[in-house]
């Protein structure tokens, strides 16, 4: 398994951006899919994006493609998640996930973060 931590969550005003960051420990990061998630109060945790080992293959939830960009940096063993056009029902907390493709996409990856808050206000 890697170790994961997330970074970057906090406040915005719906229409801002943010972009979340998420480290991994361990030298097999670039074996590695890596995914975002989020759970917003009171509803279950959802896929949000996916990027594939190499970054050539990404994969979104409806609710954010165009808004959202996950890419991948191997070298600096991170994952990111830009966030534009925030909306007051992105708020969530957002947690990075990392397993093979098929694992992360269907919501069942064997390492995950610990999460960052991401609020947007009206």
């Amino acid at each position: 398994q890697v170790q994961l931590v997330e970074s970057g969550g906090g406040l915005v005003q719906a229409g801002g951006s943010l972009r979340l960051s998420c480290a991994a420990s361990g030298r097999t990061f670039s074996s590695y899919a890596m995914g975002w998630f989020r759970q917003a109060p009171g509803k279950e945790r959802e896929f949000v994006a996916a990027i594939s080992w190499s970054g050539g293959n990404t994969y979104y939830a409806d609710s954010v493609k165009g808004r959202f960009t996950i890419s991948r940096d191997n070298a600096k063993n991170t994952v990111y998640l830009q966030m534009n056009s925030l909306k007051p029902e992105d708020t969530a907390v957002y947690y990075c996930a990392a397993d093979f493709v098929g694992r992360v996409v269907t919501g069942t990856p064997g390492s995950w973060g610990q999460g960052t808050q991401v609020t947007v206000s009206s």
